[in-house]
């Protein structure tokens, strides 16, 4: 039938319409800012940095790969990578950002940032209410001010979270045996060197 498609969208508009003043799924209108709605696990705001431990800053997971700025489709993103390196979650010597600064205001919640990262530094914040008088200077966020920690990215996406540090888990593991074995390895070499050198020959 000829124009089926309309009808039928505009019978599904006027069922929502009519169910918006008595349905309670679909009483939508919320009394902002007195009353609020709790953001879903799959909100996406602004990004943000995940630390470990207690330090913020020797905590930091981000290694400035410098990935995320040169994906970031606004280029909102600015890094500058440390001279000397720290110990990362295995304990391998990393470099740091010693510059990390987003400009909020021209970031557009893409994501992007957050799935070429390698090492699970950079997450999607729940956090909207960001309005500030100072347009240029109150937008344009650090790195102390971008890090928060894991127990924080936990509570906003826990299942998200759980999946992270479970991998996080599972590479340190395999790190740690690679190290034992490399250990073992060096150890039993060293052992064996000494015992030929005695007869001088076989």
């Amino acid at each position: 039938m000829l124009g089926e498609g309309i009808l039928k969208g505009m019978a599904e508009t006027a069922k929502n319409f009519a169910g918006s003043f008595v349905s309670a799924e679909r009483l939508t209108t919320v009394q902002y800012p007195e009353e609020r709605i709790a953001p879903i696990e799959a909100t996406r705001d602004f990004p943000f940095l995940v630390y470990d431990g207690a330090d913020w800053e020797a905590g930091l997971r981000c290694v400035a790969c410098q990935i995320c700025e040169k994906e970031c489709p606004p280029k909102c993103i600015y890094i500058e990578k440390s001279a000397d390196k720290k110990p990362d979650y295995v304990g391998k010597p990393q470099f740091y950002p010693a510059k990390f600064d987003i400009d909020i205001s021209v970031c557009m919640s893409c994501q992007i940032c957050v799935e070429v990262c390698p090492f699970e530094a950079i997450k999607m914040d729940t956090e909207f209410e960001l309005s500030t008088a100072d347009r240029f200077g109150g937008l344009l966020f650090d790195r102390r001010r971008l890090a928060k920690p894991n127990e924080y990215y936990h509570r906003i996406h826990p299942a998200e979270a759980a999946a992270v540090d479970a991998r996080l888990a599972e590479g340190k593991a395999k790190a740690n045996v690679k190290q034992t074995n490399a250990a073992i390895a060096a150890a039993v070499k060293g052992a064996e060197i000494p015992a030929r050198l005695p007869g001088g020959g076989d």
